[in-house]
């Protein structure tokens, strides 16, 4: 009987199909559930006019907050990171506006638009603070 290992090459490929797997597909996922959202032609709505734009206005700042931060995550950690993946945000959600001009019963508002982008702000800015909180151990007195 042979017993055959696994070469190195072999090995590295798994890890980067795996590495593909765990980064992308969560944001592939992620911008595909944004989509199937934005072609539904009517969406559930409150009765109260106010409180649907609150709903709604908060269901915009959270999915593009997620959005920004799997992007971040897949592109990795830094400045330059994170600018990429607010840019590519913005652009995802300027996408999602203009795919809602074509949805019946849909349509493209700026509005959305202003708070897709402060929800993938303010979602890279509350991670880049949370980390640096978490890194930053208190100095103990003796």
């Amino acid at each position: 009987m042979t017993v055959h290992r696994a070469s190195s090459g072999s090995s590295s490929r798994t890890r980067a199909l795996f590495s593909v797997l765990t980064l992308w597909l969560p944001l592939v996922a992620w911008m595909g559930a944004i989509f199937f959202l934005s072609a539904q032609p009517d969406l559930p709505h409150a009765a109260s006019g106010w409180l649907d734009l609150l709903i709604s206005s908060a269901a915009h700042l959270f999915l593009f907050a997620v959005l920004a931060l799997l992007w971040a995550r897949a592109l990795g950690q830094g400045r330059r990171a994170w600018l990429t993946a607010a840019v590519l945000t913005l652009l995802y959600a300027l996408s999602d506006e203009f795919h809602q001009k074509f949805v019946p019963g849909r349509h493209a508002d700026p509005w959305d638009l202003a708070f897709d982008a402060l929800g993938a702000v303010l979602g890279l800015a509350a991670w880049i603070w949370l980390r640096r909180r978490i890194s930053i151990s208190p100095k103990r007195r003796s």
